[in-house]
């Protein structure tokens, strides 16, 4: 089997600006994502927990992007100045993957 070697950029966002981040990264060309709940965390603002929220709002998710090293910086830097303003965070980290031309 052959690996390859890509960059995996997690992204933890309150879940109402999901359908603003998932827009961006479409027209960055970003050929998949995956978003999953996030149910408690803590953190510099201390712990939070989903339990008992009425809506999306305070609810927290991440969304997982997989790219080529190349492409970082074209999908980072716009990433960011979306989620900058918002509750969240970004960290980037090296992943190995099969199907390389997937990303």
């Amino acid at each position: 089997m052959e690996w390859f070697t890509k960059k995996k950029l997690e992204i933890i966002v309150e879940a109402v600006v999901v359908g603003r981040l998932t827009t961006l990264l479409d027209g960055l060309g970003v050929t998949g994502y995956t978003v999953v709940p996030a149910l408690a965390g803590s953190g510099h603002g201390g712990s939070w927990s989903s339990d008992g929220q009425a809506t999306a709002a305070g609810t927290m998710v991440v969304v997982t992007v997989i790219v080529a090293a190349e492409r970082v910086d074209t999908v980072v830097d716009p990433v960011f100045k979306l989620v900058r303003r918002q509750m969240g965070i970004l960290t980037l980290s090296d992943v190995l993957v099969l199907r390389g031309d997937h990303f």
